[in-house]
């Protein structure tokens, strides 16, 4: 039998190991490397080889950033190496696991990165690990899905031999502000005592401080409603937008009423797409589904916000129509495929949606934006995305629909790239009042 074993709670004695380096784990290894020795494990042997260079290209990290806590091949302490080789994590002591955990096509929760991840550690797991996971994932899932996995393929016993934490990913990617250290982290343990030791290693390198939450599960349902609350709320301006637009009135003007009253919420429609907002909530529906409940206002949000990039397109072919404008191979400028403005992230954006319902029209759409990069673009969605200001430039458009509130963009004549009684559809309500055609 395997000797009872406990976690060191000692933080001199940490040897981080970061498992997955995407929008939510490279930041995370960066913070953790500048006091603790870090390794940070990807698959990806390119976006290794990127990162040993100092070269993110999430631009989540900036290079000198990256330069000020890389540590050189073969040197120890503390500091970061990149590795996509798993025997090199066999000595840490600590996993903080931070790999996508996306929706299928059915809308159910896609586990595979999660259970993949599990396995891989069970293989180098030693009695004292701890592994923390950042996964977002229904309330029960560390427990009911990754500890079972840890256990079969190391031969330990979970909460004797090894132990779990798991600690909610708040990154808000593009946001230069509201950085990692700058945002509240809620923590868990799979006992008291490891529930304080994930508490003092997060709280290690939080300025904002930590909330260190009774159980497991009470963690993941915390950030299964964080972005649930955020996309009902968002749907019910949708929906109120959806409802002006049938009566004439521009919804930001509304809104714009309404926040005069102390306790309105100013949330604003537009799109729900990205790596949270519109895939959480499937997680919850999920598991409550799986006890017998069949949330409604959760999945009624849901469907009011898939629908909009739907709603954009057809108002933009109507507006055609009545301007006198074929729409039959009309060129129409889509600005923007990222999910939010000032970031390279594609996941899950919803700017797709307007792009598909425009072709079904025959609508011959091109796309522009310099934030991304347009081969995965291409393997993500078939879409042949344009990168350069040069390639819109010498063409007119009978439409333009700002999709993302790029900085770029902004500052952009817009009104120049467009024929003379061509459309400005403004989704994000930024730019001048007077020079589109519509909006949200």
């Amino acid at each position: 039998m395997l000797n009872h074993s406990t976690v060191d709670n000692r933080l001199d004695q940490i040897k981080l190991a970061i498992i997955g380096l995407g929008y939510v784990g490279l930041p995370l290894a960066v913070e953790f490397a500048k006091k603790y020795p870090v390794i940070g494990f990807d698959i990806n042997d390119e976006r290794i080889n990127e990162l040993k260079n100092a070269v993110d290209i999430t631009k989540e990290v900036e290079e000198e950033s990256l330069k000020e806590v890389l540590l050189e091949n073969g040197n120890k302490g503390i500091g970061l190496q990149f590795s996509s080789n798993l025997p090199d994590l066999r000595n840490g002591n600590t996993f903080i696991v931070t790999v996508p955990t996306p929706i299928d096509n059915l809308k159910l929760p896609d586990l595979r990165y999660l259970r993949t991840a599990s396995k891989m550690l069970a293989e180098i797991l030693k009695p004292g690990d701890l592994i923390i996971y950042e996964s977002t994932v229904y309330p029960g899932c560390t427990e009911e899905e990754c500890v079972p996995i840890l256990e079969q393929f190391s031969g330990l016993v979970f909460n004797r031999d090894f132990f779990v934490g798991y600690s909610p990913e708040r990154i808000n990617p593009g946001d230069k502000i509201r950085t990692l250290p700058q945002i509240k982290k809620v923590t868990s343990g799979s006992t008291a005592e490891i529930a304080d030791r994930v508490d003092d290693l997060y709280r290690s390198i939080i300025i904002a401080g930590t909330h260190k939450a009774p159980s497991i599960k009470v963690a993941e349902a915390s950030k299964a409603i964080e972005n649930a609350q955020r996309d009902v709320n968002i749907s019910f301006v949708n929906e109120l937008a959806l409802i002006f637009d049938r009566l004439g009135i521009d919804t930001n003007d509304v809104l714009e009423a309404a926040g005069t009253k102390w306790n309105f919420l100013k949330y604003k429609p537009g799109l729900v797409g990205g790596h949270c907002i519109g895939v959480d909530p499937y997680y919850l529906t999920f598991k409550a589904q799986s006890v017998g409940y069949h949330p409604q206002v959760i999945l009624s949000g849901r469907r009011v916000n898939d629908n909009m990039g739907s709603f954009v397109a057809g108002k933009l072919v109507k507006m055609m129509i009545q301007k006198d404008i074929p729409v039959k191979h009309a060129k129409v400028l889509i600005l923007g495929i990222t999910f939010k403005e000032n970031c390279t992230d594609i996941r899950n954006t919803r700017v797709v949606d307007i792009y598909k319902e425009l072709l079904s029209y025959e609508i011959k759409a091109n796309v522009y934006d310099p934030w991304v990069n347009k081969e995965e673009v291409k393997k993500e969605y078939n879409i042949d995305c344009l990168t350069t200001i040069q390639e819109i430039q010498n063409v007119k458009y009978a439409a333009i629909v700002l999709a993302v509130a790029h900085n770029e963009f902004l500052s952009l004549d817009i009104k120049k790239l467009k024929e003379n009684k061509g459309i400005i559809f403004d989704i994000k309500s930024c730019l001048d009042r007077g020079l589109v055609d519509a909006r949200l």
